[in-house]
């Protein structure tokens, strides 16, 4: 299982369509969109999303890193453990 960052999405994108963009790729075990903590109904434009095949998490980053999406340029890339403040 891979977890990838999504970042540059556009704000009015939800879970499930970022779900159905990376099931393109293979299996999606869960995508999740980062919502704003002042405002819960606002995405703060990036998400995770986890691929269950390393191989295929692979070949999203390739398809999806720098494609434009809905007037952005998405970056996609393996994310990284969260760091301690």
């Amino acid at each position: 299982m891979k977890k990838l960052y999504v970042g540059n999405l556009p704000y009015e994108v939800g879970d499930n369509e970022l779900k159905d963009m990376f099931s393109k790729a293979g299996e999606v075990a869960s995508a999740v969109i980062i919502l704003d903590k002042m405002n819960r109904n606002r995405s703060k434009g990036f998400g995770f999303v986890e691929m269950t095949n390393d191989a295929e998490a692979d070949s999203a980053i390739d398809m999806f890193n720098g494609k434009d999406f809905g007037g952005r340029s998405l970056t996609v890339n393996e994310a990284r453990p969260m760091e301690r403040r």
